[in-house]
C-alpha cells in the first residue's frame, strides 16, 4: 500500500509539473466539443468545396462566374447580402447607442422598455416576417389605412422587395445592438463625467472627448456581431423579399445548391460567405484600431 500510494504521489506530481492541472481537464470537454463541432465540419467543409465538376476550385469559379447549375446570377448575391448586412448593422447601431446611452444609470421604467424591446428576439424571424407581412403588405394593415385616409393612392411596396428584408432585419438585430451597447454603456465609470464637468467639459464636449472613445470598443463589437447575424439571413429574405432577384442573398445560393446535391458549390458559398465576413470585420477593427488605441475595459471604475 505504501508502494502504491508513493507511485500515485509520483505521479501526481508528474502531471502537475507538465501543466496539468484540474483546470487544464475542465477545459478539456469545450476543446473536444470544439474540434467535433466546429474545427472538423470547416475542414470537411473546406475540402468539399475543392471538389467541384472539374476539381480544384472550378466550383469558386463557377460562383464568381454565375455558372452554378441551379443559380445564374450567384456573384450578384454576394453584394445583395452585403448591401442588406452593412446597413442593418449601421442601423442597429445608430439607434442602439443614444438609447443605451440614455439608460444605462437607471431610468425610471427601463426593465420594461427592455422587456418591450426583446420581443423582436423572442417571436424569432419567421413569426416577425409573417406580422410584417400582415402589417406593411399590399393588403397589410398600414396600407389599408393610409388608403382610407386618403394619403395615398395606391398601396406602398413595403414588402417582396430590399425593403421589407432590411426592415425586418433591422426590427429582429435592434434587440440584440440594444442589449449589447446597454451593458458597454453602462460599464463606463461615472466618475469621470463627473470629474470633466468639474473642469468645466460641458456634455457634448464631455461625449465626444470621454464617452465616445470608452463606448468605441463596444461599438465596434457590437457593429461586427449584428453585421454577422445579417448576413446569414435567411428566412427575411424567404418570406419578405424577392428570390427571384432583388433580395437572393448567399444562404440562399447555399441553400439552393445543397437541396439539389451540389454538395461542392454549396460548400464553396459557405466559404465564400466567412471570408467576405472575415473581411469586413478585418476592416471594421482595423478602422478600430486607428481611432481608438487604449484598454478595451469600459473605462470601469
Amino acid at each position: 500500500m505504501t508502494t502504491s500510494a508513493a507511485e500515485r504521489r509520483d505521479l501526481g506530481s508528474w502531471i502537475r509539473a507538465r501543466g496539468y492541472t484540474p483546470t487544464v481537464w475542465l477545459v478539456l470537454p469545450g476543446v473536444l466539443f470544439m474540434v467535433v463541432f466546429f474545427i472538423y465540419p470547416v475542414i470537411y467543409g473546406l475540402n468539399l468545396s475543392f471538389q467541384g465538376r472539374s476539381g480544384g476550385i472550378s466550383a469558386y469559379l463557377d460562383f464568381f462566374t454565375n455558372q452554378f447549375p441551379h443559380d445564374s446570377g450567384s456573384f450578384q448575391t454576394l453584394w445583395t447580402t452585403l448591401a442588406l448586412a452593412l446597413p442593418s448593422a449601421l442601423i442597429c447601431l445608430v439607434l442602439a447607442v443614444p438609447i443605451a446611452w440614455r439608460l444605462r444609470r437607471g431610468v425610471r421604467g427601463v426593465r420594461v422598455l427592455t422587456a418591450i424591446v426583446m420581443i423582436p428576439m423572442t417571436l424569432g424571424s419567421v413569426f416577425v416576417a409573417e406580422a410584417l407581412n400582415t402589417l406593411l403588405g399590399p393588403a397589410g394593415w398600414l396600407n389599408r389605412l393610409l388608403l382610407m385616409l386618403n394619403l395615398i393612392h395606391e398601396p406602398l411596396r413595403l414588402t417582396g422587395n430590399f425593403t421589407g428584408v432590411l426592415i425586418a432585419l433591422v426590427l429582429t438585430g435592434f434587440p440584440f445592438s440594444f442589449l449589447l451597447m446597454l451593458g458597454f454603456a453602462a460599464g463606463i465609470d461615472p466618475s469621470l463625467d463627473r470629474a470633466a464637468s468639474i473642469l468645466g467639459a460641458g456634455p457634448t464636449q464631455r461625449f465626444w472627448r470621454i464617452d465616445l472613445p470608452l463606448l468605441l470598443p463596444g461599438i465596434t463589437i457590437t457593429f461586427a456581431l449584428s453585421f454577422v447575424l445579417a448576413f446569414a439571413v435567411f428566412p427575411s429574405a424567404t418570406l419578405l423579399g424577392n428570390d427571384a432577384g432583388p433580395t437572393r442573398v448567399l444562404s440562399k445560393v447555399a441553400y439552393q445548391e445543397y437541396s439539389n446535391g451540389n454538395y461542392a458549390n454549396a460548400s464553396a458559398t459557405a466559404v465564400i460567405m466567412a471570408v467576405a465576413q472575415l473581411i469586413v470585420l478585418a476592416i471594421v477593427f482595423l478602422i478600430r484600431g486607428r481611432l481608438y488605441r487604449g484598454s478595451t475595459a469600459g473605462g470601469k471604475g
